[in-house]
């Protein structure tokens, strides 16, 4: 009868434990936001992130305390004997972060490691083809989303994305969109939408404008999303992610009806920043 009462009460406090989940974590955020943001870490926010200066004074104050959560829970890795600094954490935390201005986050919640290499890398691909061929491969990658908890990134890129801050390339936000993307189970191009209805939208612009860089891809067209965004809608959402964050204004112009679904998925009209 004692051992009875003793496991009764122990899936008590388990069910307990897991109900009150996100009150704990709403806790843990208020506390890590609360903390002190170096000044040393505005000047690499002034150094190494375009965005920032431009952003209205309560979206810096958000993105800082965002930072400060991000960073109090995310663990960084330096791969290929990179050494991780101040300056790596804040500048990769930091455009992470831009995605989740005015947004109620849980902080990409699969994401448990940020590994980071010196330079491009390479791993290991298992590709099917037409005829069920199975042919491993080696791809050189500047960045990558793995549903495991982990996002790996290429500091020689980071860099490069920093001196060009305008040119329609992130990997940082390439990736972090993926995570995005992957918050329901799968990275299909339709991260997780509030209503039906949106996803109703959603679907139809996308797949729209899916077909379209499909078409200017085969035919050698130019486009304003790079054509590694035809390979896949996973690949599209992450490239036309980057492509709002990096040159809002041509896209705005360009798909406007795209560009206004962005703006209601990140809640942000970056093409009103400059």
């Amino acid at each position: 009868m004692a051992a009875l009462i003793i496991v009764s009460f122990l899936g008590i406090l388990g069910i307990y434990w897991i109900a009150s989940g996100p009150s704990r974590r709403h806790k843990r955020h208020q506390t890590l936001a609360q903390g002190v943001f170096p000044a040393s870490w505005r000047a690499i926010l002034k150094k190494q992130v375009a965005h920032y200066p431009l952003l209205p004074d309560h979206l810096q104050q958000e993105l800082r305390r965002k930072i400060l959560i991000f960073l109090g829970e995310k663990q960084f890795i330096g791969c290929n004997g990179f050494q991780i600094t101040d300056e790596v954490r804040v500048t990769i935390a930091a455009q992470a972060c831009l995605l989740l201005l005015n947004r109620d986050s849980d902080f990409y919640p699969g994401l448990r490691q940020i590994l980071v290499y010196p330079n491009a890398f390479y791993v290991n691909r298992s590709e099917r083809d037409a005829a069920g061929v199975v042919w491993e491969r080696h791809a050189l990658l500047s960045g990558e989303s793995w549903s495991q908890g982990q996002v790996l990134l290429s500091w020689h890129d980071i860099i490069e994305d920093c001196q060009h801050p305008f040119d329609g390339f992130n990997v940082i936000i390439h990736e972090f969109a993926h995570q995005l993307d992957q918050e329901d189970g799968h990275a299909d191009g339709a991260p997780p939408l509030p209503s039906s209805e949106r996803y109703q939208s959603w679907s139809s612009i996308m797949q729209r404008e899916y077909d379209l860089l499909c078409r200017k891809a085969d035919a050698g067209l130019p486009s304003l999303f790079d054509y590694y965004g035809a390979t896949a809608p996973a690949e599209f959402f992450a490239v036309v992610s980057e492509t709002f964050f990096t040159r809002p204004g041509p896209f705005a112009a360009h798909h406007p009806e795209l560009y206004a679904e962005f703006t209601r998925f990140y809640r942000l009209d970056p093409a009103q920043w400059r």
